[in-house]
């Protein structure tokens, strides 16, 4: 009777824990486990507080703006130290720190406290882990810290020359990091061995952007569907679709800076995001958005047909947009959030979630929108056409990381800690 007893004990824990594993969803990389700021996770937190709710609480060495990297019982950020030292932490998901390693000096602090050369994000495989810093290091480690390779990418492509730093995330995908680094020294899109480092493949990114329009804080994404998939490169006054074997150039759409009014203080800071049969392209200080047909061919810029619509104004200067159930939203870097239907562009809502600047992009999971400001105020907007704001969460301290979210959990990087919330 006890061993019975003890067997359906056993199964029932069992069950829980395949239960929860089903549940669970890594999240690899800055915008999610498919590049598109969506996750699959349920009965998330909606309110919670500095002190409620928290799981746990990891005090950092400085301040950053990148995302955390979580893979199952591990979690991955990059960070800055208060000399000037550019770090990459892996801690497990008790909120403990297991390693540290440099990647090197050099960390600058630019434009006040907008951020520093820790902002690009890390992503990992479940087996290692890469990191890229504003100095243009790029260094691949195990999950127990030995470093694997590690590159400096401007002494293999040139001195960056961009104003604020080189702010753009790799794009892990398979066996391969895509890069794009374009700034008044080069447009250069290159592949690289995730496993060694080397140079697959590399391009010069045509533009005829001049000023800072050629320095571009945007990250590349992909864009795959049953039919075809390429990289999307976003930066001087053009977003650019590339073959993924070879970079070779498959399509482009510019009119994001119309010549007839060019400003050339315009640069691409939110990224594209990629949605089924749909790619949606911000540009910056309130200029247009473009929802393009992604089985365009050659130079799009003037064509009806691939432009399935256009909103003339309203882009979100930082916060790169989210697709979910037929619906784009864009959240303004006032904390403006604007709904609208993907097919059509037409406005759903306006409405203001909180005052403050917006550095950190929309991340939707649980039938919810999470908005992150940088005072660290998270608002939750019930995700649909109308505007219903279900919580306003104070973190109390400064935040432009976009939030990760795994295992039941929602990780915030403040520039003071590492706050994981939800489930023990």
């Amino acid at each position: 009777m006890q061993r019975r007893m003890a067997t359906v004990a056993l199964t029932v824990v069992w069950g829980v824990f395949v239960a929860a594993s089903a549940r669970a969803e890594n999240w690899p990389q800055w915008r999610g486990p498919h590049n598109n700021g969506i996750s699959a996770e349920t009965g998330l937190p909606t309110t919670w507080s500095k002190t409620e709710g928290v799981v746990w609480r990891l005090e950092l060495p400085g301040s950053a703006g990148s995302t955390p990297a979580i893979w199952n019982d591990r979690v991955f950020l990059t960070s800055a130290t208060e000399d000037g030292t550019l770090v990459l932490i892996a801690a497990d998901t008790s909120g403990k720190e297991l390693w540290r390693k440099s990647l090197g000096g050099g960390n600058e602090t630019v434009r006040g406290d907008e951020g520093n050369y820790a902002s690009p994000s890390p992503s990992t495989d479940g087996k290692h882990v890469w990191a890229m810093v504003g100095t243009g290091v790029l260094a691949c480690y195990d999950f127990a810290g030995q470093e694997v390779w590690h590159v400096d990418l401007q002494q293999r492509y040139g001195k960056f020359n961009i104003q604020f730093g080189m702010a753009s995330t790799p794009v892990l995908d398979g066996n391969r990091l895509y890069v794009q680094l374009l700034h008044t020294g080069g447009q250069i899109v290159a592949a690289l061995d995730a496993a060694s480092g080397d140079e697959l493949w590399r391009i010069d990114r045509k533009t005829d952007a001049r000023a800072e329009c050629e320095h571009s804080y945007a990250s590349p994404i992909l864009y795959r569907d049953r039919q075809r998939e390429y990289l999307l490169t976003h930066g001087a006054d053009y977003i650019v679709a590339h073959r993924l074997d070879n970079g070779q150039e498959l399509w482009r759409c510019g009119g994001l800076n119309p010549l007839g009014k060019y400003n050339p203080t315009l640069r691409f800071v939110a990224s594209p995001v990629a949605a089924d049969g749909l790619v949606v392209v911000p540009t910056a200080k309130n200029g247009p958005v473009l929802g393009l047909d992604p089985s365009a061919q050659g130079d799009v810029t003037d064509s009806t047909e691939a432009h399935r619509w256009v909103r003339a104004e309203n882009t979100p200067d930082v916060p790169s947009p989210l697709v979910h159930g037929g619906l784009v939203y864009l959240c303004r870097e006032n904390g403006v959030l604007i709904c609208m239907d993907a097919q059509t562009g037409k406005e759903q809502y306006e409405q203001r979630a909180h005052s403050d600047r917006y550095r950190a992009s929309p991340v939707f999971a649980d039938g919810k929108i999470y908005l992150t400001s940088r005072d660290g105020t998270v608002s939750v907007v019930r995700a649909g056409r109308k505007f219903e704001l279900l919580a306003t969460n104070k973190m109390e301290e400064d935040l432009s990381a976009s939030p990760a979210i795994s295992g039941g959990r929602i990780y915030l990087r403040t520039f003071a800690a590492l706050y994981a919330i939800g489930a023990r």
